[in-house]
């Protein structure tokens, strides 16, 4: 199992809205050699984390199967946000695209403390914009390094202002 968590706030060069990239960048993924999509959250609406002046975030996340190796997905997810128009302008900063591993391994159950890509998601645990959508492609994940189902995670959490994109 591969989690993918997908997120926007900013418009693609051409003016693409945020919930168009998402979509596109679903695509995209879907299009990698080596992967196969296998259910696509529905998309979310969430305040920036942390708070801060930035527009909203459109949030999803796809689970995958495939027979690929972490450092060349996270290659792969790096030339597509590039492909629609990520800069990099310093942590948590807005931006047109961005793509994350969340997880990988049969069970979404790899550890790795790196290389890049660190797995799980350093702060996947702590992000209501992943956990949530995360819960609508695989209610039955359970943290590897917490030992937590996705359920009890999110139970967890403060509230973050999320709700689903209508």
């Amino acid at each position: 199992m591969i989690l993918i968590a997908i997120g926007a706030n900013l418009p693609g060069p051409d003016g693409t809205p945020p919930a168009e990239t998402c979509a596109r960048a679903v695509a995209a993924i879907a299009d990698m050699a080596g992967l196969t999509v296998e259910a696509v959250s529905p998309f979310y609406v969430s305040a920036p984390v942390p708070v801060s002046d930035q527009p909203p975030y459109i949030n999803g996340v796809l689970r995958a199967q495939g027979e690929i190796d972490p450092g060349t997905l996270l290659a792969g997810l790096l030339e597509i946000e590039s492909r629609f128009g990520r800069r990099r302008a310093g942590l948590n900063a807005a931006r047109s695209l961005d793509l994350d591993i969340i997880a990988m391994g049969p069970m979404g159950d790899l550890v790795r403390a790196g290389p890049d890509p660190i797995l799980p998601h350093p702060r996947a645990h702590e992000r209501a914009f992943v956990l949530r959508p995360l819960a609508d492609v695989a209610p039955g994940w359970r943290h590897p390094g917490l030992g937590l189902t996705v359920a009890e995670l999110l139970a967890m959490l403060p509230p973050q202002g999320i709700e689903r994109l209508a």
